[in-house]
């Protein structure tokens, strides 16, 4: 459940929206490509709960410390990432389901005449085709990969580029997202965060990242945006 209020946030011109953790859970895809990438090279699977503390800096993070943690030397990172991207292309999706409340939400948001972006660390080849897949394709205006620019979130530059191409400023562009990664990036943006508290954010409580609130659902954003003129 919330841990922090929710008060009225605003005004808000634009929204930025992280993907995994926060509108789908991918959780599954992540630990099928994962196996059967690791399985190629002859390495022991990574648990779930390893995943789920682990995922959100982009896939190249959570190669490097899947790796890591079954005691593989670095010099496997070039062939397992060439065989993780394959297994994910092929599995994208399958596995994985948008949280409840998020379609709702997102029309709640369209309503409000929102224009949004999607910024993820994940990348691009694999984040379009899921939010085509999963039918959240239709709210964004714009979606932005982890390879999209030069660094990821926690980086503030993906959301200060993410502002540029809405149109709207940081101050009143808002970031919705599951992570710390998401609130260190809008508080180096300047863009005000909401969290959601059923993400993934590293095994740690949504509100140990001190956003401006927390919400249980998509369905609660609409009533933090009072203020927007």
């Amino acid at each position: 459940m919330s841990s922090i209020p929710s008060p009225v946030i605003g005004p808000i011109d634009a929204v930025i929206v992280d993907l995994d953790g926060t509108m789908v859970d991918t959780v599954g895809d992540f630990e099928l490509a994962l196996r059967l990438a690791l399985a190629d090279l002859g390495l022991l699977p990574v648990t779930r709960d390893f995943i789920s503390r682990t995922v959100g800096k982009g896939s190249e993070h959570l190669l490097k410390r899947s790796l890591e943690e079954v005691g593989a030397p670095a010099s496997h990172y070039e062939e397992a990432w060439q065989r993780y991207q394959h297994h994910y292309i092929a599995i994208n999706g399958q596995h994985s389901a948008v949280f409840p409340g998020v379609v709702e939400g997102l029309h709640a948001l369209k309503r409000l005449g929102l224009p949004m972006a999607c910024l993820t660390n994940k990348p691009m080849a694999f984040a379009r085709p899921l939010l085509v897949q999963k039918g959240l394709s239709q709210f964004f205006e714009h979606v932005f990969g982890g390879d999209a620019f030069a660094r990821k979130k926690p980086d503030p530059l993906p959301l200060l580029e993410t502002c540029k191409a809405l149109g709207s400023t940081p101050s009143r562009t808002l970031m919705v997202g599951d992570s710390r990664n998401d609130c260190e990036a809008a508080r180096a943006a300047a863009c005000p965060v909401v969290l959601v508290s059923y993400g993934y954010n590293h095994g740690e409580p949504a509100a140990s990242a001190h956003p401006d609130a927390v919400v249980d659902s998509f369905t609660a954003l609409p009533a933090l945006l009072g203020g927007r003129s």
